[in-house]
């Protein structure tokens, strides 16, 4: 457990560093699709429902440059191969996959709440 709570709710709290990560709607998507191992920039397209290629691009390289993925073989990014970074399977096996199973868990409620607001 991380000492203090961010009482001051300073710029480099631990909470604020976590929040970036997912920040973005579709990196949590991406990082969820690549929990099914390496895949090719095309079948992420085919996977994740409802992404352009232009947002896709932008996520892989928000993901690359954090470290969380890395991209392997192939000329450009058509026959690249992504997979999670041992800091990404860390993130997406681990608070990822919790916060998924807590939205799952009390999604009527998160309905309900959207419905009346």
């Amino acid at each position: 457990m991380i000492e203090g709570s961010c009482e001051t709710f300073v710029s480099d709290c631990q909470v604020r560093a976590a929040a970036e990560l997912i920040s973005h709607a579709w990196d949590p998507v991406v990082l969820s699709a690549l929990r099914l191992g390496p895949t090719r920039r095309r079948e992420l397209l085919t996977r994740i429902a409802g992404v352009s290629d232009k947002v896709l691009t932008e996520a892989l390289r928000r993901l690359l440059a954090r470290g969380l993925i890395v991209r392997s073989g192939g000329a450009g990014q058509a026959g690249a191969v992504y997979q999670l970074s041992p800091l990404g399977e860390s993130f997406a096996n681990g608070p990822l996959a919790q916060l998924a199973q807590w939205a799952a868990d009390n999604l009527d409620d998160l309905i309900a709440s959207s419905a009346t607001s």
